[in-house]
């Protein structure tokens, strides 16, 4: 069987990129019976595709760069939707489309939403993307034959697009293997130069989407009896308390990541809606408690190895930091057993199932 992916996204450092990297790199190792065609389209960037399929010299692939920017993709085959993909990698059995473009295509029709944010929250997103999402999902509803989705609670937000339940499999994601504890020192490094006097909390993304406003209305209640600072990594458009204690530290390079959760004392990440929730894992694997929502995606990444509050009320999540600061050792117990249920492996060998439905 050939079956073809497209790993245009592997370039752009995001959460669709660590998947797409890693899917790759695990299917390519478990699975020796089938041929595999990975290619990409960019056009400033091709360079960076290259070098991705050259890791994989010696494996059962073939791989292809396209000069392709994005914007014309989009153009060519979410708003046209003219020109096979197999005018570009010749035929296939299965076709693995990326998040951005849904081509034509013969072969049998995969897929992966990974959240509906576009669509469920325009006004916090690029309008140039919230069309193109609108464009490729009006296909994805008429063509795909599967939907792969992390969580249940993204498969019930497709199945509300349109899409029939029989077609949508729920295959959770993983940990990026970059994210790992760190050590005092680079604690300490991180600290002096984001200037983090004392201990923090620490929340991922800053957006009325994370629940930026009900993060720090809560901090604000447990300041004076915690001494703590609170850490809000990610840029923010929206208007926020400039309040003592509270640092912004913008967006941070990759590496750091895994620092600002090993130095944390508490994750806080009370979203409203996430596709699955890839931070709550990642503090999970840096030894980190968790305070998340007790709502959709976040309640499955989760479990019952985190503290679960409700994100629309600031004194139930100020009420849930503090729990986890006085049960942090169980809760790490809890966090470190429950991460170890999710892997990259895991979801490639599903994944690879649903390409073998392509035969029933």
């Amino acid at each position: 069987m050939k079956i073809a992916i497209d790993i245009s996204s592997v370039i752009y450092g995001t959460g669709v990129s660590v998947y797409t990297k890693n899917l790759v790199k695990n299917i390519l190792k478990i699975d020796h019976n089938n041929d595999y065609i990975l290619f990409g389209g960019s056009l400033r960037r091709n360079l960076e595709l290259k070098s991705f399929l050259s890791t994989f010299k010696g494996k059962s692939m073939q791989g292809k760069v396209f000069l392709l920017p994005p914007t014309l993709a989009d153009i060519i085959w979410n708003k046209l939707h003219i020109i096979n993909i197999e005018k570009l990698i010749g035929k296939v059995d299965v076709f693995h489309s990326s998040d951005w473009s849904q081509p034509p295509s013969k072969a049998f029709n995969v897929t992966t939403v990974h959240d509906l944010v576009p669509l469920k929250f325009p006004k916090l997103s690029d309008p140039k993307i919230v069309l193109t999402h609108q464009a490729r999902m009006n296909w994805v509803i008429k063509e795909v034959k599967r939907v792969i989705v992390p969580s249940i609670a993204t498969a019930t937000d497709v199945e509300e697009l349109g899409i029939e339940s029989k077609k949508i499999r729920v295959i959770p994601e993983s940990v990026d293997p970059r994210i790992k504890p760190t050590n005092l020192n680079e604690i300490k490094n991180l600290k002096r130069k984001y200037r983090i006097s004392g201990k923090y909390l620490l929340a991922v993304g800053a957006n009325p989407r994370k629940n930026t406003e009900n993060i720090i209305s809560a901090y604000e209640k447990i300041k004076a009896d915690t001494n703590l600072r609170l850490v809000i990594i990610g840029y923010s458009h929206m208007k926020v308390k400039d309040i003592r204690g509270v640092i912004y530290p913008g967006h941070i390079p990759d590496n750091e990541l895994a620092t600002f959760y090993s130095g944390a004392e508490t994750l806080v990440y009370p979203s409203f809606y996430e596709g699955f929730g890839i931070p709550i894992l990642e503090a999970f694997v840096c030894k980190l408690p968790v305070v998340t929502s007790n709502i959709g995606s976040m309640v499955e990444v989760a479990g019952k190895a985190a503290i679960l509050v409700d994100p629309y009320d600031a004194d139930s999540i100020a009420e849930g930091i503090l729990d986890a600061l006085k049960n942090k050792e169980k809760l790490v117990k809890l966090g470190l057993k429950r991460a170890k249920q999710f892997s990259w492996e895991k979801t490639a060998k599903e994944t690879l199932k649903v390409y073998n439905e392509v035969r029933e």
